[in-house]
């Protein structure tokens, strides 16, 4: 047998112990990644933590919860003291309280899906839609027999006007002028017995307390949001909320009405009132209860709505993700950034006890911070960031900036005297300096 060449180089190649050849040179091997590291979180726990367990230790609140969202991820949730301090319950995760005035920025989110549809304008007049507006008079003071007048408006009431307090309706049971004693005698609610037309059609009868667009006051308008929205999609409003936002959002504790016989009535939380003298006293049932424990046919827009602190969170998370969360879109982001712009002409320099939010202008059924804090007595706060609250001092805000989304609870009224919201707030921002308050 004869050896050739290229048999000989073929074995000799596939001797142990001598390298492989190879007619391409071997690629070296991948460079380690240069990903940048993510930035360090800013919300601290311990400090949150801190600054709640204080207040609850302190006896200023009986109970209280939070649950704060950065970037994307539960950055906080803490729980101290009792949702029903007679029945030594625990404030919980899934503690459902009433949010009062919580439930605006909802029904302004259900007003502004139809404005995408292109079912309005802003700008038109709100008579295009609820025609009982149409010939609405303007109180101007009183006459020298103290008998009051009243002029035409100035120009049309606009659903722009509607949604962000500046339609000259009155502040309602609080206006001690004659606008608010007609009001009162109209009784628009009809102790939660008015149907959302039927409301409306009664709140038509009041005249206007100022010309529409000259001031902002806080009013019936977003009772006359939901009215707006049942009258324009057909449906009735506490359904298109359950079908359009609360379904899609996984809010599934969240609605106007949770009677005796609902599971999650005994998580509930009591409502007390604070006396001046720090102690709290526990409003009856019949009190506390006495809307959202039966069905009422009032269903507003206003207020109302019992919520858990994870549903409401849905919705915030929803807003800072412009509209969307996870498959769920509930508005265009453009959408978003208009109702958390500053919406206040500049000439409107009456805006009744709105600069106690801080350094705000107001949007679409939200307050927008427009500059930092101005000193360490205001609440910390990041410019662009929008947020409202509610009269059982519950508290919530979204912060694109930071990318934080933050929800308070607690159970007690009247509103404020406590420093629940600006302790709260500062533990939150403890560490941005743009957004903590501190003197100059």
């Amino acid at each position: 047998m004869k050896w050739t060449l290229a048999a000989a180089i073929l074995i000799l190649s596939n001797l142990p112990g001598l390298p492989a050849q190879s007619a391409e040179p071997v690629a070296p091997p991948p460079a380690p990644s240069t990903a940048p590291e993510p930035p360090p979180a800013l919300v601290d726990p311990a400090i949150i933590d801190t600054a709640l367990k204080q207040l609850v230790d302190g006896k200023q609140i009986i109970g209280v919860s939070a649950l704060v969202y950065e970037r994307g991820k539960e950055a906080y949730f803490g729980a101290f003291g009792l949702a029903d301090r007679e029945n030594n319950k625990p404030m919980a995760r899934d503690t459902v309280v009433q949010i009062f005035s919580m439930t605006k920025p909802i029904t302004g989110v259900a007003l502004m899906q139809l404005y995408e549809r292109g079912k309005f304008a802003l700008d038109d007049p709100l008579e295009m839609y609820a025609p009982e507006f149409t010939n609405a008079k303007v109180y101007v003071g009183l006459d020298l027999a103290s008998q009051p007048m009243f002029e035409e408006p100035k120009r049309k009431i606009t659903i722009r006007d509607i949604l962000r307090h500046t339609a000259g309706l009155t502040a309602g049971g609080d206006d001690q002028t004659p606008v608010g004693v007609i009001y009162r005698e109209i009784n628009p609610r009809n102790g939660n017995n008015s149907t959302l037309p039927e409301f409306t059609a009664k709140l038509a009868q009041v005249p206007l307390a100022y010309q529409p667009g000259t001031r902002w006051l806080y009013s019936d308008a977003v009772n006359v949001q939901a009215f707006l929205v049942q009258k324009i999609s057909g449906v009735p409003f506490d359904d298109y909320l359950r079908m359009h936002i609360f379904k899609p959002l996984g809010m599934n504790s969240t609605r106007h009405t949770i009677l005796p016989t609902d599971p999650d009535r005994p998580h509930l939380a009591a409502i007390y009132t604070r006396h001046e003298d720090g102690t709290f006293t526990r409003m009856s049932d019949e009190e506390a209860y006495g809307f959202n424990g039966a069905n009422w046919p009032f269903k507003p827009g206003s207020g109302g709505l019992v919520s858990t602190i994870d549903d409401y969170m849905n919705f915030a998370r929803m807003l800072l993700g412009g509209g969307k969360l996870g498959r769920a879109r509930i508005l265009k982001p453009e959408t978003v950034r208009l109702m958390a712009t500053d919406a206040l002409p500049k000439d409107i320099t009456d805006i009744s006890w709105l600069p106690s939010k801080g350094s705000v202008g107001f949007g679409i059924d939200f307050a927008v911070r427009i500059t930092p804090p101005k000193d360490a007595k205001e609440a910390s706060g990041q410019v662009g960031e929008f947020f409202w609250d509610g009269a059982g001092n519950t508290l919530f805000w979204v912060d694109p900036v930071n990318e934080i989304t933050a929800v308070l609870f607690t159970q007690y009224r009247p509103f404020g005297r406590v420093p629940l919201h600006k302790n709260f707030r500062d533990a939150v921002y403890h560490n941005v300096p743009q957004a903590l308050a501190r003197d100059p």
